[in-house]
């Protein structure tokens, strides 16, 4: 079904154009698709206020920054996420961790590697000096080689929910429930935590600040965007989650 944005249809040639900037998301071309249908209803309305320019980038930056305009964070904002979100601003912060890795693959029977892990951890539990003879014999990671020891962890080093887990631990911790992520089930302990120490605010202010006027530039352009295709005359695709940023390509 051919898709047509008030009365033009979208033409193979664009399309073939805009299909790699979308190549990493989940549906490239619907993501292609919808890119090209924001671009059109933006340059549609870019042309009925009669806003000339040399090229469409232009043109829809100067729709948006005339219609969609973003407030930027003062200080008083900026000073509050700081203090929501202190551990954003935190250097120095280390973990020393050990693991044992149930791994979980195509062919488990998952329900009876949970069973198990959950006995194993049990016994940890009772008597954790045990950890690394079981990291040796149980563990699925290379790390079982050395007890399970993953050395020192920084903040970004490992996947955000077994980071969240380890960082939550005080020195000396056994999580006393198994940790799931995407590389499989894990049993952790954090031998030594290290504190870190914020940056200061006076440090992190710039950073912050347009941190949250993109935030806020990007709610603008959504709100305007989805505006706009309501009043479209849009055929051939369902735009109910269409995101105003595809319409550079991925990047606003």
């Amino acid at each position: 079904m051919p898709v047509i944005v008030n009365g033009v249809e979208l033409n193979d040639a664009d399309l073939e154009r805009e299909l790699p900037l979308h190549a990493d998301a989940r549906n490239p071309m619907r993501h292609a698709i919808t890119a090209l249908v924001l671009r059109r209803v933006l340059l549609d309305e870019a042309a009925r206020q009669g806003l000339d320019a040399a090229d469409e980038e232009t043109a829809i930056g100067a729709l948006l920054a005339a219609q969609a305009p973003a407030p930027q964070a003062d200080e008083a904002a900026c000073r509050r996420f700081y203090q929501m979100h202190p551990q954003r601003f935190m250097v120095g912060e280390l973990v020393e961790a050990d693991h044992i890795l149930f791994q979980v693959t195509p062919d488990v029977n998952l329900d009876m590697l949970r069973g198990h892990a959950n006995v194993v951890l049990a016994e940890l539990l009772e008597d954790p000096s045990r950890f690394a003879e079981v990291a040796r014999e149980q563990s699925n990671c290379p790390s079982a080689a050395v007890g399970g020891s993953l050395g020192q962890l920084g903040r970004g080093d490992t996947v955000p929910e077994f980071e969240r887990a380890v960082f939550a631990l005080p020195s000396g911790g056994l999580l006393p429930q198994l940790l799931q992520t995407r590389h499989g089930l894990h049993i952790v302990r954090v031998t030594r935590h290290i504190e870190g120490k914020m940056l200061p605010f006076e440090h992190v202010e710039q950073q912050i600040a347009m941190a949250l006027s993109s935030m806020s530039r990007d709610t603008a352009w959504r709100q305007y965007t989805k505006l706009l295709v309501g009043r479209a005359d849009v055929q051939g695709i369902d735009l109910e989650d269409a995101e105003p940023e595809r319409v550079f390509g991925g990047s606003a």
